[in-house]
């Protein structure tokens, strides 16, 4: 990776923690059966994430996220169809801008933890860039859709808890 690359993608390692502090209280929500939460001393009763079980299904799912008449009306993009696949690997979940592929590891150490909502609801944020050669992949403007689809498809209480932990983490959002 360049020094310029690293640049444009500056905000990366924030989001990514923010993420994966979202993920953890959606996770405990889920382990304890309790969905409300604090933040910020506002108390937030998480909706359910939804999970899914093969890559068809989440094909499926971002089919049905990119056809909705409000993310259509509000990206060019929505009108663009993803490929989802299995990924090699655990790491990580990612987009492929040249293809339009959506990739996810199935399995990391007994768990299918891309197989969620919020990371599928990441990778549609990218896919929904309309110029994907000219914006920082993780940055503000990417933030700003990635909390617009958590909001209208998850919730306004996820989305809430998404922006106000990007906050916390040091992320600017569009």
């Amino acid at each position: 990776m360049n020094a310029r690359t690293a640049a444009r993608d500056a905000q990366r390692s924030q989001v990514y923690d923010a993420e994966g502090l979202v993920r953890g209280m959606f996770d405990r929500a889920d382990e304890f059966d309790t969905r409300t939460v604090e933040v910020h001393g506002s108390h937030l009763t998480l909706p359910i994430e939804r999970r899914f079980g093969s890559v068809e299904s989440v094909q499926i799912y971002a089919d049905r996220v990119l056809a909705l008449n409000w993310v259509r009306a509000q990206w060019d993009r929505a009108g663009a169809p993803v490929t989802v696949r299995a990924r090699a690997g655990t790491k990580a979940a990612h987009y492929e801008s040249a293809g339009a592929v959506l990739a996810v590891p199935l399995h990391a150490g007994g768990s299918a933890w891309a197989l969620r909502e919020l990371v599928i609801l990441h990778e549609l944020a990218h896919h929904l860039d309309p110029e994907p050669a000219e914006a920082a992949p993780h940055g503000p403007e990417f933030c700003a859709r990635y909390v617009e689809l958590v909001d209208g498809v998850i919730g306004p209480e996820a989305a809430l808890l998404l922006r106000t932990t990007m906050y916390s983490c040091g992320v600017r959002i569009a």
